[in-house]
């Protein structure tokens, strides 16, 4: 029961020392009794007391002294440092935390104050206008690089003077070192958002891509440190996340296919399909979490957005567990929007060569038509007249022929991608001794695209295969053998890279030629499967003698690089001529 008991602190006095009063306490509460001020305070600070008994002129005192303990008991449980400065610069108060800080540190805030106050001063004279004053914001680097803040704030007696300064002070390095983080970032994203401003109107599809991703990984490694980390695009049609960009993953984790739906399809398709940022503290115990790095233990995923809409994710994983903060997450959030910025950018370029070139096509076929009309009739005018020249109607007749090579060419260009320039034109030829027997395989979802492919390569007496989407494509490559595959690079069902993939999974040296018009790469493919040795990419419309060209370079056998064996060494008995030596020796060296 006495440990149920209240503690009651008497302070006695002239009125309130009564021997009763005290005892009739005791019977209920726990009770300690002081005669003196001091005394009181020093248990007031040591122990809980849950009633005060006092003399009304003791009470006053009393209770300021408590405000007053109270008070500095918070200043010095706060995290900034609180300190009072005079007139004359010097620190009338302080709590623990600014007394912790450094000497240099705590001189400069003083000497802050001492200009804080001459500027408080000018505001509260007796001339000013009466305005309520208002506090200042200083910030200063100290000598270990440090970064403080701090707000003073000024003390004004009743004329208007200001006696002295209040200053409140933190440590503000880790938030300063974050904004110059953040600041590094934004300055790296603007660089990537840089590209429709330099010269890279020169470059190919993959090039442009190339050179964006080459800026993405250099600035991850550097500025973010994320040394394992993809990006994938989502397909409007499909919803599939197509891998575009891929440092420091094994190919395993690459070849998984991944929809952005909320469930069933990892920590990337959640992000894409919700467009909520995720931090998987640890693998092995999220069960959103597909394999990913070897011995990952734990990743961070971000949205790519545009104008509000997920076109695809940023997913960076790590060997340790619990390596990603909200400090990642802000940052990988910011370089994340730059990275769409640039991909869209590259799309827009991409459409803009399209468009140009469609209407350069078009430009071209109607200005060359009335003077390819003239020259027809004029050789027809002349034909006439030289009726019994026979040579001379013959070279007329060769004139209007090339005319009508040239309508047809310009009819393939504006065609587009859907033709292959030079097809209707191209004749029967002997047959190829490298292109004989070799067996094609053509992938693409354009019948007349397929089809006259394999109808100029089995010319050249080739066994032809012909697929219409990816599906089809990659069971025949798993379950036949091919000497070359010519696929385009977007298709129903899969892409280009997926068609390589299955070629690499078939034959390590199984050559592929990748096909896309107008150097379109929605997934990049192009980039992907030309570091993995990527034989060749066709930009549709190409010509037929483009296309025979770069078979026969697939086709051909790559030179070996074993050095050859040693010469046998010289037999003791007999030296060697030097080709000086002998007129035969001259006559067998290799003609220069």
């Amino acid at each position: 029961m006495d440990q149920m008991k209240q503690r009651v602190l008497i302070l006695t006095g002239k009125h309130n020392n009564q021997p009763a009063v005290s005892a009739a306490l005791r019977a209920i509460y726990e009770v300690d009794t002081f005669d003196k001020m001091e005394d009181a305070m020093h248990a007031l600070r040591n122990r809980t007391y849950h009633a005060i008994f006092a003399d009304v002129g003791d009470f006053l005192p009393l209770e300021r002294a408590l405000v007053g303990q109270q008070s500095s008991v918070v200043l010095n449980t706060i995290g900034e440092g609180v300190c009072i400065v005079d007139a004359d610069g010097r620190c009338a108060w302080s709590n623990n935390r600014l007394r912790s800080f450094p000497p240099e540190v705590v001189q400069k805030v003083r000497a802050i104050c001492g200009q804080a106050r001459a500027v408080f001063s000018q505001q509260v004279s007796p001339t000013s206008d009466g305005s309520p004053h208002r506090s200042k914001k200083y910030t200063f680097q100290a000598d270990d690089d440090r970064y403080f803040e701090m707000i003073t704030s000024p003390v004004i007696d009743e004329q208007a003077h200001v006696r002295q300064v209040v200053a409140v002070v933190w440590d503000a390095t880790s938030g300063r070192r974050l904004q110059q983080k953040i600041n590094a970032i934004d300055s790296a994203g603007r660089e990537l958002a840089k590209l429709e401003a330099e010269a890279i109107a020169k470059l190919t599809p993959g090039q442009r891509l190339q050179l964006l991703q080459d800026k993405i990984i250099r600035f991850s490694k550097e500025l973010l440190h994320f040394d394992h980390f993809a990006i994938r695009l989502v397909d409007k049609k499909t919803h599939k996340l197509e891998l575009v960009i891929a440092e420091g993953l094994p190919r395993e984790a690459l070849e998984i296919d991944l929809y952005a739906q909320p469930e069933g399809n990892g920590i990337s398709g959640y992000v894409a399909a919700t467009a909520r940022s995720y931090i998987c503290h640890d693998t092995e115990k999220d069960p959103r979490y597909v394999t990913g790095i070897h011995h990952c233990k734990s990743s961070l995923t971000v949205p790519l957005k545009l104008h509000d809409k997920v076109i695809g994710i940023f997913n960076i994983e790590s060997e340790t567990v619990g390596a990603f903060d909200e400090d990642d997450r802000q940052f990988a959030e910011i370089f994340g929007q730059y990275v769409a910025l640039a991909l869209n950018i590259l799309d827009i370029l991409r459409v803009d060569r399209v468009n140009t070139f469609g209407q350069l096509a078009e430009s071209v076929v109607q200005e060359m038509g009335q003077p390819l009309s003239h020259i027809v009739t004029e050789a027809q005018s002349l034909m006439e007249e030289y009726i019994g020249d026979d040579s001379m109607r013959e070279r007329l007749n060769k004139i209007v022929g090339f005319v009508q090579d040239i309508r047809s060419s310009l009819a393939d260009v504006k065609a587009g991608p859907q033709r292959v320039i030079g097809f209707d034109r191209a004749s029967a030829k002997k047959t190829d001794a490298l292109l004989a027997g070799k067996r094609v395989l053509i992938a693409d979802d354009e019948l007349n695209i397929r089809k006259t492919i394999g109808e100029v390569l089995a010319k050249y007496s080739c066994e032809i295969s012909v697929c219409k989407d990816g599906y089809e494509a990659i069971n025949l490559i798993e379950q036949q053998d091919f000497d070359l595959i010519v696929s385009d690079i977007k298709m129903p069902h899969s892409t280009g890279y997926d068609i390589f993939a299955a070629a690499r999974r078939r034959r390590d040296d199984l050559p592929v030629i990748l096909m896309t018009g107008f150097g379109y790469d929605p997934h990049h493919s192009i980039v992907r499967a030309s570091q993995e040795g990527l034989s060749t990419v066709l930009f549709k419309p190409f010509k037929v003698d483009q296309l025979l060209d770069e078979v026969r370079k697939a086709l051909t056998p790559k030179a070996t690089s074993a050095p050859p064996p040693p010469p046998p060494p010289p037999s003791p008995a007999t030296p060697p001529p030097t080709p000086d030596a002998s007129p035969d020796a001259k006559q067998v060296r290799p003609p220069s």
